[in-house]
């Protein structure tokens, strides 16, 4: 996703706004993938990033005209107001939540792949630990790994879409990759 309104964005939201389909449709085409991504790494169910795709794109719908380009990217918008549904659906979710470890888990699947019995095998479970310890991160935590670190959003971007300051980001990154790098020591060691 890119970090600002691209040649036609505004035009977009614009002719959203005012009603026009073929407007939403392109929009949706554009930022529909990064949304996904982020609420499915976020929460690591393929129903709720569903869903919270789907609820993020009405909410650009109802409300295109409200979004200010001075206030951050549309990344940092699209971000944000999926943060809010992922979190808000994960703490509906806390009572029914299967564990990661559960082979038959619908994300187990979606997390592994197809491995290479030889050559994949071993890349493939180290990927799986770390979505696994991704997971595992307080929300606060995994947030800015995911928005930082796996879309590439800068500090400001990712505090833009958080709501918070720049120096949270900091930090809230620099203790989330230290409990990552705890987390990945810990599991090694036990596989040892």
């Amino acid at each position: 996703m890119s970090n600002g309104l691209t040649n036609g964005d505004g035009d977009l939201l614009r002719a959203i706004s005012r009603g026009n389909e073929a407007a939403f449709l392109e929009f949706y085409r554009r930022y529909q993938g990064s949304v996904y991504r982020f609420a499915l790494q976020m929460s690591g169910q393929v129903e709720i990033a569903e869903e919270v795709t789907q609820d993020v794109f009405m909410v650009v719908m109802g409300s295109a005209r409200k979004y200010d380009p001075e206030r951050g990217s549309i990344a940092a918008y699209l971000y944000g107001v999926a943060r809010n549904f992922v979190l808000r659906r994960l703490e509906q979710e806390r009572p029914y939540v299967t564990t990661l470890n559960d082979p038959e888990s619908e994300y187990a699947g979606v997390a592994a792949g197809v491995p290479d019995p030889l050559a994949d095998l071993t890349r493939n479970e180290r990927i799986d630990s770390l979505r696994r310890a991704v997971l595992a991160l307080p929300p606060a935590y995994r947030e800015v790994v995911v928005l930082c670190d796996l879309h590439e959003l800068d500090y400001a971007e990712a505090a833009t879409a958080l709501d918070c300051a720049i120096g949270t980001i900091r930090s809230r990154l620099h203790r989330a990759r230290a409990l990552l790098t705890e987390k990945m020591r810990a599991e090694e060691r036990c596989a040892v």
